[in-house]
């Protein structure tokens, strides 16, 4: 294919419009649907769906949510995918309960549906799920802070940066995972904010931005001043606290610990600004799923969960460079080799 058909046809799908593969491939048809397009993490999953779509001859359809959360645009985005004859959706869910009726539409007419890095509420509402074990990756974090702290972590006043009200299974996973890993009692750990552990002062929401970072690392520096660890859902929301923190001359003072892995988040670990992260694999994810919906098409054949667990797993890795004992990590400079965005 010519550079310039190459370049026409990137721009197409960075409009949402179709890229119409070769005429042989056209019956099989894909979408993707992201919480937004402007977090990395999801940019570098379009990518890797893109690319592997190309690959493969399947034509894709990308949509995304104006902020995460906009569960709208997503339910608008399942609604286009079944008209227009999609073969298999995949779909990073920004309301995990409220999107499941469109789902189950989507699965009765007969389309492939695989959740990415979010599982649905219930997960079986998807026929797959294709992500980062969220809890593992929260415990990887909780465990790291924990040891770093030594014994300060019987007195730690620790605060939790959540995703949204909501409380998607992805942002429940890291935040319960954490505690589990830092040595706090979750009590259900399928539910923020019931845990009765007085190290805690509190949780706020961030919608995964750096601006939700900064206004709910504010809110519970009013409630403790004296907070000293910081978990939270991604590395904008991480960012966004230090800033808040830096404001008041307390960016020395506070562990921010986080789950990505993006390139600029892997940046801020070696800057000091994070002192570990979980990162994930997001291009591995999305291709892994083109190609079962390939697969499926013309076979029929379903994905497989990863054996002993209930969703195919896509790898997850500790990210820093103060390593603590009993804790397998990465180096910054492997994690900026494995980074994206």
């Amino acid at each position: 294919m010519k550079k310039s058909v190459v370049t026409a046809a990137l721009a197409s799908l960075a409009l949402g419009v179709v890229f119409a593969m070769p005429a042989q491939a056209a019956n099989v048809s894909a979408c993707l649907i992201t919480k937004t397009d402007t977090n990395p993490f999801f940019v570098k999953m379009k990518e890797g769906a893109t690319a592997k779509a190309k690959e493969l001859g399947v034509t894709l359809k990308s949509y995304a949510g104006k902020i995460d959360g906009d569960s709208e645009s997503q339910v608008a985005a399942i609604e286009s995918c079944i008209a227009s004859g999609a073969k298999g959706i995949l779909i990073a869910a920004s309301d995990t309960k409220g999107i499941v009726s469109s789902v189950k539409k989507a699965r009765d007419a007969g389309v492939l549906v695989i959740a990415l890095d979010t599982p649905l509420e219930p997960a079986d509402a998807a026929d797959a799920t294709f992500a980062t074990d969220n809890l593992l990756a929260g415990k990887l974090i909780g465990q790291w802070a924990k040891e770093t702290m030594g014994d300060k972590v019987k007195t730690a006043k620790v605060g939790f940066l959540d995703l949204a009200p909501s409380q998607p299974s992805v942002d429940v996973l890291r935040d319960q995972g954490f505690m589990m890993g830092f040595g706090i009692d979750p009590k259900d750990p399928n539910k923020i904010g019931d845990e009765t552990d007085p190290r805690i002062v509190g949780h706020d929401v961030t919608n995964g931005n750096e601006e939700g970072g900064r206004k709910a690392m504010e809110n519970l520096l009013q409630k403790d001043p004296g907070i000293n660890v910081i978990h939270t859902i991604n590395e904008p929301a991480a960012v966004g606290a230090y800033q808040a923190l830096k404001a008041v001359g307390m960016e020395k003072n506070v562990l921010i610990v986080s789950v990505d892995g993006g390139c600029p988040g892997v940046k801020s670990v070696k800057e000091g600004v994070i002192g570990a992260t979980s990162q994930q694999y997001p291009l591995m994810m999305a291709a892994l799923g083109v190609e079962a919906i390939k697969k499926f098409a013309e076979t029929g054949e379903k994905p497989k969960p990863t054996a002993g667990k209930s969703f195919f797993d896509t790898g997850v890795s500790l990210v820093t460079d103060k390593p603590v004992p009993g804790v397998k990590s990465i180096d910054v400079k492997e994690g900026t080799a494995k980074c994206w965005g």
